[in-house]
């Protein structure tokens, strides 16, 4: 889900190059932030189209379906993982919007189970958390990388654990892993803006750069709709 960090190392004589870079970092920062807002714009029109359209979710919400709903946003995750290198940056746009879309269909079933009021405001409380520590990774001097193991560690518990409860529907391992989950996925959300930040020196060439604006909004992207599902436990209230 994020990418890694290359550990690239810039250094710049003339004051001018240094402006130069600094601008390019903010125009390539911008794109990313720009891809994941659209991306989650499109997640959002899709998930209320179709949770608030009878004809939509009744097929899908109450056949077999839904498992295919429910799992296809996880298949793309490892298609985007596995395939990332050998992608051109116009195919990693389209992935990404298709799967900004599929998301949405399988976020509509919030709309059957929360009120929108609620939705809404946990919306804003995971906007608010998500700006607050992407700024942190971004202007922070700390070399976050030290941490990236025991993100990834708590990923793949949170991960694992979430897919168990599915079939156990457990109250108190679904808290749990509410908690664990957003502090997993607000400790990732610094970490991959410094990495995306860290690693727009390695890259020069049009096409490269693209890609590595795609994949960052994708880092970005998943590590908000997690902290924004993950609240919707404790902040959301039910139909």
């Amino acid at each position: 889900m994020s990418m890694p960090n290359p550990g690239f190392q810039w250094s710049r004589t003339a004051t001018v190059d240094q402006a130069v870079f600094d601008e390019g970092l903010r125009r390539h920062m911008l794109r990313v932030y720009n891809y994941m807002a659209l991306g989650l714009v499109l997640t959002g029109v899709v998930a209320f189209i179709v949770g608030t359209t009878p004809a939509l979710y009744v097929p899908i919400f109450s056949t077999p379906l839904k498992w295919v709903v429910m799992f296809a946003p996880l298949a793309f995750v490892l298609f985007f993982s596995f395939r990332m290198q050998s992608m051109s940056g116009a195919g990693a746009q389209t992935m990404f919007w298709a799967f900004c879309a599929v998301m949405g269909l399988s976020m509509a079933s919030i709309f059957l189970v929360f009120t929108g009021t609620s939705i809404a405001r946990t919306f804003f409380i995971a906007a608010t958390m998500f700006g607050a520590t992407s700024l942190y990774g971004y202007t922070t001097k700390r070399d976050l990388s030290q941490f990236g193991s025991f993100l990834i560690m708590g990923l793949i518990g949170v991960v694992i654990a979430s897919l168990v409860n599915i079939f156990l529907g457990s109250t108190m391992l679904q808290f749990i892993v509410s908690v664990v989950g957003i502090l997993v996925f607000v400790g990732l959300t610094a970490w991959d803006t410094q990495s995306i930040k860290e690693q727009y020196a390695d890259y020069f060439d049009a096409e490269s750069q693209q890609k590595l604006a795609v994949f960052g909004a994708f880092s970005l992207y998943l590590n908000f709709i997690n902290i924004f599902q993950l609240l919707l436990n404790f902040t959301g209230e039910r139909e």
